[in-house]
């Protein structure tokens, strides 16, 4: 079992047992699970099997009050997102030795191999700011380039498609003056406030320490005996480059896209920063858009309305689609073009959301006029709003 797991393991859950329970609640939680899920008694189960041994192993430790003590220090140091000391951690070296938990590689909880003090070798036994700094803790460490946030704006079809826009960032890089080194002769020295590390500790009670960028050097881990005057000794300098950046198909205005390794350099070695580009999209003269659908209003007259029939409707960046309008169709109602909308991200689309809008002429004359008024006569025992009135009284 690996150090990350020890750590992140809860062993009073596995016993089912609070973290405060005294050894004989521990010790009878633990046998009458080992009674269930022995292999004896679930001859062939290998999920009983495996409940055993993690039974088995968390009983090792919480059964040993030794053990015990050193997993509840353990999970409560690196609980809180991680513990490193560095150099100036109050001088002295951290005796917390992780390794001694298991007591070797098979007598503690299943064998574990060489115990924790394998993954975290060197940590723990690093002396003060004052004391020698011999191995790796004297190396200068890699750093990670900078995030860098842009912005662009598409159209409305780029949107939907995708597109490759060229994108101009400015972001901190490697000083050319001084190759990034921060110092003219391009000989920095090694910082000796934080020995390279970058890092240096600061006291947060019970014995331990928390590490901050140190002041001394701004985290670099290297000062400049005599400073770039370009970048004033901190080795990076402001640069602008354009660079081409595909935004994928089916992007939504205010969606932040995160480009991986396409920010800022990292120094000696480091990785690169992320590039984030903030989208916003124009809107679109026609087509409007619901989540993976596209929306359209489409006009048609009365006659289609009340008639029934088919009418072409216009989709983004393709020929028109036909769609059958039932007779009696009223204004406002929404039909549906299967496949005409939005990219998804599995890449299928999402559809073309048509709403009818009966279309009302302004000014009719002849034929039409006398038409229309015909059929006026003929519906004039129909009132349309008696149903309406209707329910107002009722309510």
């Amino acid at each position: 079992m690996s150090t990350k797991d020890f750590i992140e393991k809860d062993y009073y859950k596995v016993l089912g047992v609070p973290k405060d329970a005294t050894e004989a609640e521990i010790k009878k939680a633990y046998r009458k699970l080992a009674r269930e899920f022995h292999p004896d008694a679930n001859k062939g189960n290998a999920k009983a099997e495996e409940r055993f041994k993690e039974i088995s192993e968390a009983n090792d430790v919480l059964g040993d009050p030794k053990k015990r003590k050193e997993y509840d220090d353990a999970r409560a140091l690196f609980g809180n997102g991680g513990f490193r000391p560095g150099p100036g951690a109050g001088g002295g070296t951290f005796n917390f030795d992780l390794g001694d938990l298991f007591g070797g590689a098979q007598g503690g909880a299943g064998g574990f191999g060489g115990g924790l003090g394998d993954v975290f070798g060197g940590l723990f036994n690093r002396t003060g700011a004052g004391g020698p700094h011999a191995g790796p803790g004297t190396r200068t460490q890699p750093r990670r380039g900078q995030d860098v946030e842009s912005e662009v704006t598409l159209s409305f079809t780029e949107a939907i498609e995708g597109a490759t826009v060229p994108l101009r960032m400015s972001s901190q890089q490697p000083c050319k003056a001084c190759s990034g080194t921060g110092d003219k002769n391009g000989t920095p020295r090694v910082c000796p406030t934080c020995v390279g590390t970058g890092q240096v500790a600061r006291g947060s009670g019970g014995g331990f320490s928390l590490t901050d960028p140190c002041p001394d050097c701004k985290g670099r881990g290297l000062i400049a005996e005599n400073p770039c005057d370009v970048c004033k000794g901190s080795g990076r300098a402001k640069s602008s480059r354009t660079m081409q950046v595909r935004i994928p198909a089916g992007v939504s205005d205010g969606q932040r896209i995160r480009l991986r390794g396409k920010g800022a350099p990292g120094e000696r070695g480091g990785p690169a920063g992320d590039l984030y580009v903030v989208v916003h999209v124009k809107e679109h003269p026609v087509f409007g858009r619901r989540g993976d659908n596209l929306t359209v209003t489409v006009p048609v007259t009365f006659a289609e309305a009340a008639l029934g029939g088919e009418i072409r409707v216009p989709t983004l960046g393709g020929p028109p689609v036909t769609l059958k309008l039932p007779a009696g169709t009223p204004g406002g109602r929404t039909m549906r073009a299967r496949g005409k909308g939005a990219v998804r991200k599995d890449g299928t689309r999402g559809d073309l959301l048509v709403t009818v809008e009966v279309s009302v002429p302004k000014d009719l004359t002849g034929k039409a006029r006398d038409a229309l008024e015909a059929y006026r006569e003929v519906t004039a025992d129909e009132d349309p709003r008696a149903e309406l009135f209707q329910a107002a009284k009722g309510a």
